[in-house]
């Protein structure tokens, strides 16, 4: 019954549009009510959720994001692609993956990278006469690449909510290769839908002028080796990381590209607030829902459900990636994380997974979630930039839906891929 009163009212609060904060924060107190305790332990649980030193990357990592966003070091990182794969079949299709990647590694934001890679490439692509839901398809999908690799906050969500003994620094590694292989999966599907429609490509431009393009770019990817080769080494914390990646994200904009005016300045400033006051809210009602399910046993007994229905790792691995996918349409990512972590890990390392693999499939499965409807954020920032409907775009997305989840089951049943370069680099 306790649990019928948590879900229950979390589930009509969420059909009624309350958002996802409160969602979490009323129906932990309906059912601490229930239960006759006092009041008080859900504000104790969302304080002790937040009070974690290793959160302070995230509004950090977030603020230099928004600088880096607003300091035209996207529009570099763009041009920098384009030189490298703009030559392939639908060629601006491949430049906006690979300008993906390049910016996943500053932002760490699926969102940001939407809304800057998009705002970019999608007018580019649709005036080059590519279509707009192909545009849009692409630029949402390869988001989710910025998940996967450092500084994504996620990351630093998950090993948290996993009680803080998972290195975020084999988290950051772990996520390198397969963001790269969605990378290549990606652009395989992409290389097939323009074949299909017929799309053109890029002129090369000739090694003088990609090197030039790298040159210009460099400052800006320089951020990227800081930001893991500091917390890899060992040279500093995530969380001290993030204030370096500030400073030089405002050294930067500023002295080297001058690009950053005082009114961009600001703008970054109140949208980190903003995004990382929203993130925090989350995370600590999510903290309060988490210790409920904890309190109510309910890993333990899920657990036991999972080996009545099989002792095959395999089968299992397959019911926790459907679970997810199927939560992760309904819920943002960063509650989601907060709040499955708790359930699902013990079930996963009561099969033999390792923490860190888990931890790149929880990221990479709920990542799949965001450009699913109808709750997938990404999806509808994209589809806002590119002023096209939802429907229109979901249409013709499975090509590049399908390459997600196919490198989602190599990632679950290949464990090497995430779990060899941390034992490389260690």
């Amino acid at each position: 019954m306790e649990l019928f009163v948590l879900f229950g009212t979390f589930a009509v609060l969420l059909l009624i549009g309350t958002p996802v904060a409160f969602c979490l924060g009323v129906s932990s107190f309906a059912t601490i009510a229930y239960l006759g305790l006092p009041p008080v332990v859900v504000f104790q649980r969302l304080n002790s959720g937040i009070s974690v030193f290793a959160l302070m990357a995230i509004p950090f990592f977030i603020y230099a994001g928004e600088l880096m966003v607003r300091g035209d070091i996207a529009r570099r990182l763009v041009a920098l692609a384009g030189s490298v794969v703009g030559h392939l079949r639908g060629g601006l299709g491949q430049v906006n993956i690979a300008a993906s990647v390049l910016f996943g590694g500053i932002s760490g934001s699926a969102a940001a990278d939407a809304s800057a890679i998009g705002g970019l490439m999608i007018p580019q692509m649709e005036e080059r006469g590519y279509g707009k839901d192909y545009a849009v398809n692409i630029t949402v999908v390869s988001s989710i690449i910025a998940l996967m690799l450092p500084p994504s906050h996620n990351l630093i969500i998950y090993s948290i909510s996993a009680g803080g003994k998972i290195s975020i620094a084999d988290l950051f590694t772990a996520g390198i290769l397969p963001g790269l292989i969605l990378a290549m999966s990606l652009m395989v599907a992409a290389w097939l839908v323009a074949k299909k429609r017929g799309y053109a490509t890029e002129p090369f431009p000739g090694g003088r002028a990609m090197l030039a393009l790298l040159i210009n770019a460099t400052p800006g990817l320089i951020l990227v080796a800081i930001i893991f080769g500091g917390v890899r080494s060992g040279i500093f914390t995530a969380s001290e990381s993030s204030c370096i990646a500030v400073v030089y994200a405002i050294g930067v904009t500023i002295v080297v590209y001058r690009s950053l005016s005082w009114s961009d300045f600001v703008a970054a400033t109140m949208g980190a607030v903003r995004t990382a006051s929203m993130v925090l809210l989350v995370i600590g009602s999510a903290a309060a829902f988490g210790w409920l399910l904890a309190y109510l046993r309910v890993p333990a007994t899920l657990v036991e459900m999972m080996k009545g229905v099989s002792e095959n790792p395999i089968i299992i691995l397959l019911l926790l990636n459907v679970l997810l996918l199927f939560l992760g349409t309904f819920m943002d990512m960063s509650p989601l994380i907060v709040i499955t972590t708790p359930i699902f890990l013990p079930v996963a390392m009561a099969y033999g997974v390792d923490p860190v693999h888990f931890g790149i499939i929880l990221i990479l499965n709920l990542g799949i979630g965001l450009c699913t409807p109808p709750v997938g954020a990404v999806l509808f920032v994209g589809c806002a930039v590119g002023r096209i409907g939802v429907g229109e775009v979901f249409r013709t997305i499975w090509p590049f839906y399908g390459a997600a989840v196919a490198t989602l089951m190599l990632v679950t049943y290949i464990p090497a891929l995430s779990l060899w370069l941390p034992a490389l680099f260690r």
